[in-house]
């Protein structure tokens, strides 16, 4: 039994009546290698898919027993959640304003990072442990992050001390870019970046700056945006609300953090 099947035996998982098993906890949780706490996030995705499959059943939107797809996800919220606002310009203009490194272009980043890779034959828990313990001690004595690299990192950037040279926006995925330019910071930076590979120790050693793309030009973008994160709090309320009238055993949810169908 791997790792991460041995963490999620311990605590039962039950909506309503139904018990969901170790092994599509287990599945599930290689869907959130990411997260702080991939089991958890694991339970709370499948709570989720439960409470909104037997709510569409109440609905006659689906049949009893029949599994969750994306038909019957979609006609349940369009149903349910009928009250959305959607952004107008005032909210986009604010939000460019408010977020102006987001709006940047042709800005270059020189970086370095050290990679403890995510597999399927390693227990992830112990694994960020181990990445938040090294990060902790880079902090704490920055002039050893090229030894640290080489020593410890799974990238092939390792054999030069972790350097990634010169970085454009695209040139990494998102989540990894999202850390190097959604900020201005410099050195190592104080926490972990997660993403599909893994987890990183980043170290931010220069930044040219580019130039702003004009509000007109960001404003569409800036729409859909604000119109998918304001449907995913509508989304996370209405999950809490189902949630609230359910009776759950080895998962919780609050109205900030509920996880969303994924």
């Amino acid at each position: 039994m791997n790792g991460v099947l041995s963490e999620a035996a311990s605590v039962p998982l039950v909506v309503d009546g139904v018990a969901i098993g170790d092994e599509a906890i287990a599945a599930e949780a290689e869907h959130h290698r990411d997260a702080r706490d991939p089991l958890d996030a694991a339970r709370r995705a499948l709570a989720v898919r439960e409470l909104l499959r037997r709510r569409a059943v109440s609905l006659a939107l689906l049949d009893e027993h029949a599994p969750l797809d994306d038909a019957a996800v979609d006609a349940l919220l369009e149903r349910e959640l009928t009250h959305v606002p959607e952004p107008d310009r005032a909210d986009c203009a604010r939000y460019y304003a408010r977020h102006p490194a987001r709006f940047r272009r042709n800005d270059v980043v020189h970086a370095s990072h050290v990679l403890f890779a995510v597999t399927r034959r390693v227990p992830l828990v112990p694994l960020r442990a181990r990445a938040e313990s090294v990060l902790a001690g880079v902090r704490a004595a920055p002039d050893t992050f090229e030894a640290v690299a080489r020593a410890s990192s799974n990238c092939p950037s390792a054999q030069v001390g972790g350097s990634l040279g010169q970085l454009l926006r695209g040139d990494t995925v998102p989540e990894f870019e999202a850390a190097l330019f959604d900020t201005d910071a410099l050195g190592v930076l104080p926490k972990l970046v997660n993403t599909r590979f893994g987890f990183h120790i980043v170290r931010i050693e220069r930044r040219v700056p580019g130039d702003t793309v004009p509000f007109d030009e960001a404003a569409a973008q800036i729409a859909v945006y604000l119109s998918a994160r304001v449907r995913e709090r509508a989304m996370r309320q209405y999950v809490a609300i189902l949630a609230g009238g359910a009776r759950l055993e080895g998962v919780r949810f609050d109205g900030a953090n509920g996880p969303l169908v994924q």
